[in-house]
């Protein structure tokens, strides 16, 4: 009887349980949101090749915010859509790549072959997309029709595949023999030519209409070149060699940036039926070829677009804004509106991080009200979201403020006191180093170390001493998280050619016509080391530098791409093997020797990678079988094996910037195929100045040498910083503290960093200021106020009756 009286109460409290759980979101009307996430849930791998072809796309307006290469150097970037830039990059990168080496022929002499890339090497490039970039899952590119040259068969010169499409993407390998531990490492890779296929199987050529998710070839293929043959973008690299003989090459790409449409082209979110089984995104960029080739008339080879490259990218990563439509959510935006934020007393910020769920914002105080005093921040969407009907009405409000002050028009001078007194809380204005020591005072005086920074330049860098031209390393404090798409860049690179190294043997003999790919060339190495400068607006430079006597032929080699302005499309490449001197050469520099005794004998700690690589049975293609290693795997650098320099300005280098370099090592074989070894790096660097500065405290330990340099009121407010802002000091706000309110009627509820900035540089001048008044007031306040009024009427009125009573 016991037993069953717990069973019963048991029973009972997971009855109740269960009801308050399901009506929980009854009070929750039904928005665009659930009616995605319907559709998401209604497709899988199991009944999408039977879904009408309508359900396996969602809007184009389910991913809002898309990265608009017209806006990327002017207006910044959210941090939510940093991993979308980044793919939105790369696969601009792919595209300059593919277009420079397949019209490479044109700068060797004429032979009766290709010097197109073999089969592995489109491969294993696609597999180092995907590789290096936890944020992209697939990586592809398709050919049109008969337009892909190959020298990976005998005697296919001037012969094309039916059709091509290389494409990679990461497969869950929890349950993999591969891996005992039954871990889910996400570094293996499905690789597979889905040009081959039977010819009457038209539902698996991705050309064809009955393709049901072929919308990224039909953005840019096919190109039916009408009228004008000049229709196609040109690009300017001017090459030095390593015997100092130069060549200007011009080649044809995707669009400008500046062009209508630009170069990229996003397709909407689609279910990757019979492949990866997932809801993707996908940007499309256009390779351009000279098209046909080899006729002998040079009049009817006109450039056109021959393949697209595209990278993919899961969709339930993505965030969605549920924010209402503003100065930031201009639309479109389908999960617009669908915020839970009180609209009366409360305003919605999106924050980052959250993928396709509810809840990725917070409710902010309008202005004009203030937080509860035992609320420290904004309310939580995601707490909103769960709330019941009962808590979502009697909480999640904010309160209005009684007494509001009006922003003051006129102000004067600080008074003695109060100028000292905010002097002695920052004494680094008193005597203020100026030059290269206000880098190397106790306390950092952030405005003269800025204007030190801001003041070398190509005509002024030969007054300085060559020690002051390189800064501490936490001068570029954040540099990590800000160019890490651009140290991406790098590692991609790093993998593809530790891929090739070690996957692509150019002895080995297969059956049949198939030969192996041929050795890395200078082309392929200029092409993808231009490729990155070409495909990131913040890379400045990049290099591939190889170890003595490890590139084919070649006792040194380092192909370097630079370019000398912002927007253009000029750029120029060096061989840094032609600079001889010892203090001159690649193999001297610090990051070089840096990461050669780092993986001079130790590999333990690099990634592996697993390759389940289908290729073509024959020349037509098919189908397809297992390539003859399989699976295989090479192993390579993640973006923690590379190293940060210290920023440094070279007076004498071809960009004359404060540069910021991340160097990634690559790897490959010794000459008997036994151990690796290390072969070289690929280094990117970027300009420092485009950092955004950090001036809020921090912990102790962390390298930030303008921490603790912003000028909010401690007592009353705390720091946050605001991305967008440069190398420059304001990149920050002044929020009030918990318990208390911002007293001014304004359209803001903080004061910003760059006023406050102005008004104490104002204060250190002697000048008419305001910084006194950049406090915030105790919450409450105008209670206090109306207290303090009753008080003085009472006790006025006791006087009178005491007067009339007397």
């Amino acid at each position: 009887m016991f037993l069953r009286s717990v069973f019963t109460k048991s029973l009972l409290l997971f009855g109740l349980f269960l009801i308050m759980v399901y009506a929980q979101f009854e009070w929750q009307a039904r928005d665009a949101f659930d009616e995605i996430k319907i559709k998401y849930d209604k497709v899988n791998g199991d009944n999408c090749p039977i879904q009408h072809v309508s359900d396996l796309y969602l809007p184009e307006d389910t991913i809002s915010h898309k990265p608009e290469i017209k806006e990327i150097n002017i207006n910044p970037i959210f941090p939510n859509r940093t991993a979308l830039l980044h793919m939105h990059n790369m696969a601009m990168s792919r595209s300059f790549f593919w277009s420079y080496i397949l019209q490479s022929r044109f700068i060797r002499p004429a032979i009766n072959d290709t010097y197109d890339p073999g089969m592995m090497y489109y491969f294993l490039s696609t597999v180092a997309d995907v590789s290096a970039n936890p944020s992209i899952n697939a990586s592809a590119v398709y050919f049109a029709p008969n337009s892909s040259y190959t020298s990976s068969y005998r005697g296919f010169f001037n012969k094309t595949f039916p059709r091509f499409g290389p494409r990679t993407f990461r497969s869950d390998d929890f349950n993999d023999p591969i891996h005992l531990q039954k871990i889910s490492t996400w570094n293996t890779f499905d690789v597979r030519d889905l040009g081959a296929h039977p010819p009457e199987s038209r539902s698996k050529d991705y050309t064809s209409e009955l393709y049901k998710i072929n919308e990224w070839y039909k953005t840019w293929l096919p190109d039916d070149v009408e009228g004008r043959h000049d229709t196609k973008t040109t690009y300017q690299v001017e090459i030095r060699y390593a015997n100092n003989t130069n060549e200007t090459y011009t080649f044809h790409g995707p669009p400008g940036a500046d062009e209508d449409p630009g170069p990229i082209k996003w397709t909407r979110p689609y279910f990757d039926c019979g492949r990866s089984n997932k809801w993707l995104i996908s940007a499309v960029v256009p390779i351009a070829d000279i098209y046909p080739r080899h006729t002998q008339f040079r009049h009817i080879e006109y450039p056109k677009y021959t393949a697209i490259a595209v990278l993919e990218m899961d969709f339930e990563r993505i965030d969605i804004n549920q924010c209402p439509k503003g100065e930031g959510n201009i639309g479109p935006n389908h999960f617009a509106d669908t915020a839970r934020c009180k609209k009366e007393t409360t305003e919605c910020e999106p924050l980052h991080g959250w993928g396709f769920r509810r809840g990725g914002y917070q409710c902010r105080c309008r202005p004009g009200f203030r937080l509860p005093n035992v609320v420290r921040r904004p309310f939580l969407g995601e707490i909103v979201e769960r709330a019941s009907a009962e808590q979502y009405y009697n909480d999640y409000d904010c309160l209005k403020i009684g007494w509001i002050q009006k922003v003051p028009i006129e102000w004067e001078r600080a008074s003695y006191y109060v100028r000292e007194k905010y002097l002695d809380l920052h004494p680094e204005y008193r005597n203020a180093s100026a030059g290269a020591s206000s880098l190397h005072t106790e306390f950092l005086n952030i405005d003269q170390a800025l204007k030190f920074i801001h003041g070398v330049n190509y005509r002024t860098c030969k007054n300085f001493h060559p020690q002051d031209l390189i800064l501490r390393g936490d001068v570029s404090y954040g540099a990590e998280q800000q160019f890490e798409n651009e140290a991406k860049m790098a590692v991609r690179l790093a993998n593809f050619i530790s891929a090739f190294l070690q996957v692509s043997d150019p002895n080995e003999v297969y059956s049949g016509k198939r030969v192996a790919d041929k050795p890395l060339t200078e082309d392929q190495m200029i092409g993808e080391t231009l490729a990155i400068v070409l495909g990131d607006t913040k890379v400045w430079s990049a290099a591939t530098l190889w170890e003595r006597n490890k590139f084919t032929n070649r006792t040194y080699f380092a192909p370097y791409a630079y370019k000398t302005e912002l927007n253009t499309r000029k750029f120029k490449v060096e061989d840094l093997a032609r600079l001889n001197k010892t203090h001159e050469m690649y193999t001297e520099k610090k990051f070089f020797k840096f990461l050669k005794q780092r993986w001079s004998t130790n590999f333990d700690d690099l990634e592996t990678f697993y390759l389940k690589l289908q290729i073509r049975q024959n020349e037509t293609g098919e189908y397809l079988q297992r390539y003859e290693h399989y699976p295989t795997s090479y192993r390579a650098a993640n973006l923690k094996h590379g190293h940060w320099t210290q920023p440094q300005f070279d007076c004498d280098g071809y960009v004359k910037k404060w540069l910021v370099t991340y160097a990634a090592p690559f790897f490959g074989w010794d000459s008997l195929k036994v151990k690796l070894e290390f072969k070289g790096v690929v280094a990117v660097s970027m300009d420092m100045l485009q950092l955004d500065i950090n001036q809020c405290p921090d912990w102790y330990y962390e390298a930030n040498a303008f921490k603790n340099t912003d000028k909010c009121d401690q007592k009353t407010s705390y720091c946050v910083p605001i991305m967008g802002r440069g190398y420059e000091t304001g990149g920050y706000k002044c929020e009030c503290l918990q318990g208390y309110e911002y007293p001014f009627e304004d359209l803001i509820t903080y004061y910003d960093g760059q006023l406050v900035e102005a008004e104490f540089q104002n204060l250190v001048e002697d000048k008419k200021t305001r910084y006194d008044m950049f406090k915030c007031r105790l919450a409450g306040a105008s209670t206090l106020q109306v207290s303090s009024f009753l008080i003085l009427s009472l006790l006025g009125f006791l006087f009178m009756l005491k007067y009339k009573l007397r």
